[in-house]
């Protein structure tokens, strides 16, 4: 059976905080639609999208490391955007709080990913 990115912890975690985030912003008010709604949707959602392109290209461990990066980056800047919306109310204190240690739980894997790509190399690549 051949693995997929969608069968990764990580990826379906990210998915899941993206999908959390979708339907708590939905709540945001209107004057944030092409700002803080939208960077916020963004980044969660790109999170997602670096995963499955570092899977992908994880025959070469260079992109691998990289694309994996960008998915920390990207996740990274999805904290501060949940900062903002906490800071001007349109997260509670309890879902800022379970977002943020998702958000976290997130960063570890893929700080491992980075720290550890031979682990996730394709088979006939870790020799090399």
């Amino acid at each position: 059976m051949k693995l997929s990115f969608r069968d990764l912890t990580l990826y379906k975690k990210a998915f899941e905080l993206a999908m959390k985030i979708f339907e708590l912003s939905k709540t945001f008010p209107k004057e944030e639609t092409y700002s803080l709604t939208d960077q916020i949707r963004r980044s969660s959602r790109s999170v997602c999208i670096c995963i499955s392109e570092a899977y992908r290209k994880r025959k070469y461990q260079a992109y691998f490391i990289s694309k994996s990066s960008d998915a920390d980056m990207e996740n990274s800047e999805k904290q501060v955007w949940l900062d903002f919306a906490y800071k001007c109310g349109y997260l509670n204190k309890n879902d800022y709080t379970n977002l943020i240690n998702q958000s976290e739980e997130i960063g570890k894997l893929l700080n491992h990913m980075i720290e550890n790509p031979e682990k996730y190399l394709r088979k006939n690549e870790k020799s090399k």
